[in-house]
């Protein structure tokens, strides 16, 4: 089985640099990744969140999982479980300043207080390039309108 990888980006991005010499520097840059794990049904309260939280740029795709709280249940007659658990898993890489608003935005929105609610996870990005343009850093993150 295979998962569509889909990509959201609410900005034209017009700007051009021709490639010259690449210089490798693996430094850290100050960025992270966030990715978050959330309720399918929460998805589209978090986008529109994101997006109008200046958040120009994330990728998204359909996760499943197994949880801990197995049980079969039976909705309109027909036994279901509970073992097999749908949710959407979001990446977004960001420079360290807006690290904070980004996993607020994203606990505010997608609490509903109950379990399976999902989980953020953040990790160190050591760098990043644009293949277009071949810069690299966390300017290569800025917008560039």
């Amino acid at each position: 089985m295979s998962s569509k990888v889909s990509y959201l980006c609410h900005r034209k991005h017009s700007f051009c640099n021709p490639m010259r010499g690449f210089s490798i520097n693996l430094i850290g840059k100050g960025m992270k990744k966030i990715e978050a794990i959330i309720r399918k049904t929460k998805f589209e309260e978090v986008k529109a969140a994101l997006l109008s939280s200046d958040i120009d740029w994330f990728e998204y795709h359909d996760v499943h999982g197994i949880g801990q709280s197995r049980q079969e249940r039976i909705y309109r007659g027909v036994q279901y479980s509970t073992d097999v658990i749908e949710r959407v898993a979001i990446t977004i890489v960001c420079r360290d300043i807006f690290l904070t608003p980004t996993v607020n935005v994203i606990l505010k929105v997608a609490h509903t207080g109950e379990i399976g609610d999902g989980r953020i996870f953040v990790s160190d990005v050591i760098d990043t390039w644009s293949i277009r343009t071949g810069e690299n850093g966390d300017t290569v993150l800025r917008d560039k309108k």
